[in-house]
């Protein structure tokens, strides 16, 4: 139960960071870009470094090699295949039909925060070191991904405060996912090491295909170079957290 109660608070703030776009509402669009690039590079190290130096290392020791290299792989296509056709990130063309968007959008972020409250049990229940650089890991995507979405939101006609009521009610799909986790693990067995590898899959897309394209987009040499600062800071940070619970 002590470690439910864990599971359960790492949810809770994962999700109440839904509500982050109402700290947004009043600031300078410019620093808004300029803050929301760092928390990209940061949020780039942070799934790179819990997918390589956590994610992985776990599911090899819990499963085959041979099984992991293709849940992860399964875990990249997986994602794609949401991102692709169910449109389950923020359109960064501005080229999609906005008002039936913003509903797949919804549905999309549904899915994927179930698959965030299923990671975060699975990795707490794996152990407290990795759930906790989990759980830090996915804080860092959601800052920016939920600011996106906020924006997606009200550009497709919600007012503000509906906005952010829809994004909070689509983030608590994660305490369903993480319940469904912690109950049925006794019954999952080996099973565990596919949904760290899948997840690690996945956050590899999401750095690599989301994220990192973002920052290449920066042609300032200074800019450049914080980014970088910051991507490295991200992953850093996750290598500390993991060597200090260790």
């Amino acid at each position: 139960m002590h470690i439910l109660i864990i599971i359960l608070a790492s949810v809770f703030i994962v999700s109440i960071i839904s509500l982050i776009g109402v700290l947004f509402l009043a600031m300078k669009e410019s620093l808004l870009n300029r803050i929301l690039l760092i928390l990209i590079a940061t949020a780039a190290g942070a799934l790179i470094g819990v997918s390589f130096l956590d994610l992985l290392p776990e599911a090899m020791d819990k499963g085959t090699s041979s099984d992991i290299f293709s849940y992860v792989l399964l875990g990249i296509v997986s994602f794609f295949i949401l991102e692709r056709f169910i449109f389950w990130h923020h359109c960064h063309d501005g080229k999609c039909e906005v008002h039936t968007f913003t509903y797949l959008n919804l549905m999309g972020d549904g899915v994927h925060n179930f698959i965030d409250g299923a990671t975060i049990a699975a990795t707490f229940l794996t152990s407290i070191p990795l759930g906790t650089a989990t759980t830090l890991a996915i804080i860092f995507h959601e800052i920016p991904q939920e600011i996106g979405d906020f924006g997606i939101l009200v550009y497709g006609g919600f007012s503000k405060i509906k906005a952010l009521s829809y994004n909070f009610l689509s983030a608590l799909a994660a305490f369903i996912g993480a319940v469904a986790i912690y109950f049925f693990s006794p019954y999952i067995g080996d099973s565990i090491a596919f949904l760290l590898a899948f997840a690690a899959g996945g956050f590899i897309y999401i750095a690599s295909a989301d994220l990192m394209p973002e920052l290449k987009k920066e042609i300032k040499f200074e800019r450049s170079i914080t980014q970088l600062a910051f991507l490295l800071i991200g992953i850093f940070l996750i290598w500390i957290i993991i060597r200090t619970f260790e």
